[in-house]
C-alpha cells in the first residue's frame, strides 16, 4: 500500500491511486487570482475564539511540524464566514520547499512564496504561515469521523504578520516562540523513522489543485 507522502513516487501526483477523494472536486490549494474573486456583501468575517491555553503538545508527524491541540470540547473554536456552525481548533502545521522561491501550497494570483510569505515584498523575519485545521463539531463528535465528510473540516490558510493578526491567535504562535525557527531550519528536520536513512523534510506542499467549477468568495 502506498504511503503518501511528498517524494516522486509517493506525492499528491499518487494520492489518488490510494485515496480516490485526493481526485474530488473540492481540492486544496488553489490558484487565488484576486482580479476573480467575487464581492459577496453577505459573507460575513471569520471569527476565530482560540484559548492558548488548548496546545497540547508540538511534533514532528513525518509530513510536518504541526501543534496539536486539545479539542475534547469547544476550548477554541472557529465560526464565521463560509462556515455553519463551530469548527474545534484541531491543529496547526507548517508547508516549505528546498528554497525560499517555493513552499507555499497556495498560490496568489500566479505567485508562490516561500512557506506562504511573500518573498522579496515584506520582511520574511516578521511572516509566518500556518495552516490551521478545525473540524465540525456541531455535526460530528470526533475528528476521524469529521475528516471523513464533505463539510466535516475547515483549514484556514493564513497569511500572518506577527503583532498585527489576531489577539487569541497571537497568543498561540507566541507559545511557539521556542520552535518558530526560519524556515531553513525547518528544512534540517527529518521524515525518516529511527534506523532508516536519514532523509530531510526539503519539500512538503501540494500544488495548486483545479477550480472544478467553484466560485471563490471574498468580503
Amino acid at each position: 500500500m502506498l504511503h503518501w507522502g511528498y517524494d516522486e513516487h509517493n506525492g499528491p501526483s499518487h494520492w489518488k491511486e490510494v485515496f480516490p477523494v485526493a481526485n474530488g472536486d473540492r481540492q486544496s490549494p488553489i490558484d487565488i487570482k484576486t482580479e476573480e474573486a467575487k464581492y459577496d456583501p453577505a459573507l460575513p468575517p471569520i471569527s476565530p475564539n482560540y484559548d492558548p491555553t488548548s496546545a497540547k503538545v508540538i511534533l514532528n508527524n513525518g509530513h510536518s511540524t504541526c501543534v496539536e491541540f486539545d479539542d475534547t470540547e469547544n476550548k477554541s473554536v472557529l465560526r464565521g464566514g463560509p462556515l455553519s456552525g463551530s469548527y474545534r481548533l484541531r491543529q496547526i502545521h507548517f508547508h516549505w520547499g528546498a528554497s525560499d522561491d517555493i513552499g507555499s501550497e497556495h498560490a496568489v494570483d500566479g505567485k508562490k512564496y516561500a512557506a506562504e510569505e511573500p518573498a522579496g515584498k515584506l520582511n520574511a523575519s516578521e511572516y509566518k504561515q500556518l495552516h490551521v485545521v478545525h473540524w465540525n463539531s456541531d455535526k460530528y463528535s470526533t475528528f476521524v469521523e469529521a475528516a471523513r465528510q464533505r463539510d466535516g473540516l475547515a483549514v484556514m490558510a493564513v497569511f500572518l504578520k506577527i503583532g498585527e493578526c489576531n489577539s487569541q491567535l497571537k497568543k498561540i504562535t507566541d507559545r511557539l516562540d521556542a520552535i518558530r525557527a526560519k524556515i531553513a531550519k525547518f528544512r534540517s528536520l527529518l521524515c525518516t523513522a529511527e534506523g532508516e536513512a536519514a532523509c530531510c523534510m526539503l519539500r512538503n506542499y501540494r500544488p495548486p489543485q483545479p477550480l472544478k467549477g467553484r466560485e471563490v468568495r471574498r468580503n
